[in-house]
């Protein structure tokens, strides 16, 4: 089975408080920093518009999300004293979501299970 098939997808978007977007990306560099030292990462990037920043990631099954969300927890913590974390999506196979209900219900997340695709 494909590493990608088992592939897990995080869609944070954050609201940054006025005044507030530069403190945001000085926070991505650490963000992105942590990130990089994960062996389970497939890929994992910001995108800004206007005042909201979203973060594009993904992970090889729920274990390595929850790794991830463990190794950046302090950057979580720091860029939510400027900014709310309006949305959260999960994306994946339907055994890696059943894995994240209860660790991420805390957040409140949508989660959607994978029904359809192309994997290589």
């Amino acid at each position: 089975m494909s590493q990608l098939s088992q592939a897990v997808s995080i869609n944070p978007y954050f609201k940054v408080q006025p005044g507030k977007l530069e403190a945001f990306k000085e926070t991505m560099k650490e963000f992105v920093a942590r990130t990089r030292t994960e062996d389970t990462c497939l890929y994992y990037d910001f995108s800004v518009c206007d005042d909201v920043v979203f973060c594009r990631e993904a992970y090889i099954g729920a274990a390595g999300v929850l790794r991830h969300l463990e190794n950046v927890g302090s950057c979580i913590e720091e860029a939510l004293t400027f900014s709310e974390l309006f949305r959260i999506e999960i994306h994946g196979p339907a055994e890696e979501i059943a894995k994240l209900r209860e660790p991420l219900a805390e957040l409140n997340p949508d989660f959607f299970e994978s029904v359809a695709g192309v994997a290589k």
